[in-house]
């Protein structure tokens, strides 16, 4: 039974991460796409069209793997989490429902009319398209976190005697005070994806010497995208976050930032250490006192529990994981912020494209988003762990009984070895539409 739920869970956290590192470009990238057509409606300067048709064919690939990877995790429902689905489907298929019928359809249908109907719909309407694109994938993104806010903090259910969740109050899934931190809190941490992304290809066309012109908006527009949002990420949602962490799963606030004892006179915040689960302490600890009460309660002394206040049963199940997944996202985070200040400043002094070590670290941190998005997700995750749904569903009891373990490590070994080769496949593809240009896509 240990080894089938290990590989049941460790074949959909694959799937999910490979999964992800699609939809947070699309959703950052569509708002950077309206605009740069909104620019192009504003000053008529035809360059921003040019960027916005270039971008909408790395968003439109990024859109169909997304959705080739996405269609496997929905079989795993009925396959892998057999016993989750049927205890847990009257509540949950109402959000994943309403995500497959309104905003994957209104995405995927006004994404072809933006692709190819620019000359048939005129500007204005062709704008309006990629309005309607970036709605339907921000509404995707909203219903899926809906369906995870329910799991983080479940509402507006009752339990029948055969143990089945129904719900009983449809408002209570879209006004889950988890649910509006959370999705502002991703929404902008895909947008630092996507900022870093067109930012970097900026980066690559001026220090190659290419497609200069479009270089300086590619990084001008990432930079200050994602200065922003880098901001946005960290102060006002991710502190709601961690405050709804504090207030509805404290364990797991414990475990995320290393507290293994109650501190009196105010909680210090861990800079560096590693989890001594065995001697519950940190080791070779970096800390800076009162900080987290602080940030937490706006009080310098206010006491936060540590994991000494709860039952050991209530831990998550991989505190090391949890905690370091949670500091690699801090950490990254806050080079973000660095960075892109510096940017920013160079910028207002005319001086962003001539600053090569800039435009390198730019380019070098590409990838970084992605891990910090990924690290944010296992954060959730992990810190939800033992419950499928918290305090209610263990996982343990969410699992199919009758897929073995070896039926479910063979095709967690066949899904490795064609993501492989899909991702492989979608990283030539970009290269090819990176290195044309977007010059060259003018009619």
């Amino acid at each position: 039974m240990e080894d089938m739920l290990f590989y049941d869970r460790m074949q959909f956290a694959f799937t999910i991460t490979f999964h992800y590192l699609f939809p947070q470009l699309t959703m950052g990238l569509s708002l950077i796409i309206v605009y740069f057509k909104g620019k192009f409606l504003y000053n008529k300067i035809e360059k921003y069209n040019d960027a916005a048709k270039f971008w909408m064919k790395i968003f439109a690939l990024n859109f169909a793997m997304g959705v080739v990877t996405g269609i496997p995790m929905e079989f795993q429902f009925g396959t892998n989490w057999a016993k989750f689905s049927e205890l847990t489907g009257g509540i949950i298929g109402q959000t994943l429902a309403m995500e497959g019928m309104f905003s994957f359809f209104l995405e995927s249908s006004f994404l072809g009319l933006f692709i190819f109907g620019e000359k048939l719909l005129g500007h204005k309407l062709h704008f309006v398209t990629g309005f309607l694109v970036f709605l339907g994938s921000w509404a995707s993104g909203y219903l899926i976190i809906a369906t995870h806010s329910w799991m983080q903090h479940p509402v507006g259910y009752e339990i029948l005697e055969n143990g089945k969740f129904v719900l009983n109050n449809f408002g209570a899934l879209f006004s889950n005070p988890w649910l509006l931190p959370s999705y502002l809190h991703n929404q902008v941490a895909s947008l630092i994806t996507a900022s870093f992304v067109v930012g970097g290809i900026g980066a690559f066309y001026i220090l190659n010497n290419q497609h200069n012109e479009f270089g300086k908006i590619f990084l001008k527009t990432g930079v200050v995208f994602g200065f922003i949002s880098s901001i946005l990420v960290a102060f006002p949602t991710g502190d709601l976050v961690a405050k709804n962490v504090v207030k509805h799963q404290p364990v797991t606030f414990a475990a995320m930032e290393g507290i293994f004892e109650t501190e009196e006179g105010g909680s210090e915040i861990i800079l560096i250490g590693q989890p001594n689960i065995q001697d519950k302490k940190l080791d070779n600890k970096i800390a800076v006192p009162n900080i987290l009460s602080f940030l937490t309660y706006q009080k310098w002394d206010a006491e936060i529990k540590g994991l000494n206040e709860f039952d050991a049963d209530k831990y998550p199940l991989n505190i090391p994981g949890l905690y370091y997944a949670y500091h690699i996202m801090v950490g990254l985070g806050t080079i973000f912020i660095g960075l892109l200040f510096f940017a920013v400043v160079q910028l207002f002094r005319k001086k962003l494209y001539q600053t090569k070590w800039v435009l390198w670290s730019i380019l070098f941190l590409l990838p970084f988003p992605y891990i910090a998005n990924t690290m944010g997700w296992y954060t959730a995750e992990l810190g939800r762990q033992p419950w499928l749904v918290y305090n209610l569903l263990r996982t343990s009891a969410g699992a199919s009984p009758t897929v073995s373990s070896g039926n479910t490590l063979f095709t967690l070994l066949g899904f490795i070895g064609l993501y492989l080769l899909l991702g492989l496949l979608f990283l030539i593809l970009v290269g090819k539409i990176i290195n044309k240009g977007p010059q060259l896509l003018k009619d």
